[in-house]
């Protein structure tokens, strides 16, 4: 007689593994830490390898005091350490780098259960963080192939800073290649672009938010008489879009959810660009929304097939 074994889900699991994932997360991510390392030299390769490093011991010590399995194994320390890093200029402090690592992976993902647990990203809440508690460092930037510039270089303005000043703008060739200031990653947008082909070919994430996000902050742009093209090119949208809107953890799981979650993306990056008292609304944008999205998917999860109607619905 055969014996019928009763298990909760899932019961049929995929061939991808969160490790496969996460390299695949850090493949994508390639083309933006190699365009960093060539337009700000060896202190890009520094700050890059400090916040890796920094989480995954963050994460190794904290498992190990909680008397948890390890997971640095999956390598969802090392993107969240890149993700800051790219997050970055190339001239902050290491112990700021270090600071925004404890951050992100003891605060905002170990103390609240781990990878899949968190309810906003961990990267952006750092940046944010470390945008409120250190000012000055985190927007000191530095131009392109200034590799003698140290950090009491003279500031140089970022695109969307010079754009709110009024201020001579870089051309569009130069926003789409990167040569100009900015964090890390959030300069070459041609980088970003292939990194996120890579991951949609790879079926890691779904085009929707990405191409929707883009396609809302540029449809307010354009309302509120900013230049739509100028706006996408500029500080962190790209990045935003294709590596930290499309969280699995913090992002809806439906469709519509999908695209609710990235309208309000859009929206709310483009106010604040607009409204706000900083250049730059990506990261608030984003994190506002991971907190909304529980209750996104509240009102947008699809009816269970043979449910019965409310009787206010009929």
């Amino acid at each position: 007689m055969n014996k019928l074994l009763v298990s909760s889900s899932p019961h049929l699991n995929g061939k991808k593994t969160t490790r496969n994932i996460m390299l695949d997360v850090i493949i994508a991510l390639l083309p933006a830490m190699i365009a960093s390392i060539i337009y700000f030299g060896y202190r890009a390769a520094l700050v890059i390898v400090t916040s890796a490093t920094a989480c995954v011991v963050c994460e190794y010590l904290t498992r190990r005091v909680m008397k948890r399995e390890q997971t640095v194994g999956d390598l969802s320390a090392v993107v969240t350490g890149v993700l800051i890093a790219l997050n970055l200029p190339a001239t902050i402090n290491p112990f700021i780098t270090v600071f925004g690592a404890v951050v992100a992976v003891v605060v905002v993902k170990q103390m609240f259960g781990g990878i899949g647990q968190n309810f906003v990203n961990p990267a952006l809440t750092a940046r944010i963080v470390l945008l409120n508690s250190f000012p000055a460092r985190m927007t000191h930037w530095v131009n392109p192939f200034d590799y003698s510039a140290g950090a009491d270089a003279v500031t140089n303005a970022t695109p969307l800073v010079q754009y709110g000043q009024g201020g001579e703008l870089p051309s569009y060739f130069d926003l789409f290649l990167g040569s100009t200031g900015g964090s890390l990653g959030e300069t070459c947008a041609l980088a970003l672009l292939l990194g996120g082909i890579y991951l949609v070919l790879r079926k890691v994430i779904s085009p929707v938010i990405p191409v929707v996000y883009v396609a809302s902050a540029a449809g307010f742009s354009l309302l509120f008489g900013r230049d739509p093209l100028f706006d996408i090119l500029s500080g962190g949208l790209l990045l935003g879009a294709i590596f930290m809107a499309t969280d699995y953890t913090t992002s809806p799981l439906y469709f519509k959810g999908k695209i609710v979650f990235a309208v309000g993306c859009g929206a709310l990056t483009m106010v604040i660009r607009e409204f706000g008292s900083l250049s730059e609304g990506v990261s608030y944008a984003i994190v506002i929304m991971n907190i909304l999205v529980p209750l996104i998917e509240r009102y947008v999860k699809p009816r269970s097939f043979g449910k019965e109607r409310a009787k206010n619905e009929a």
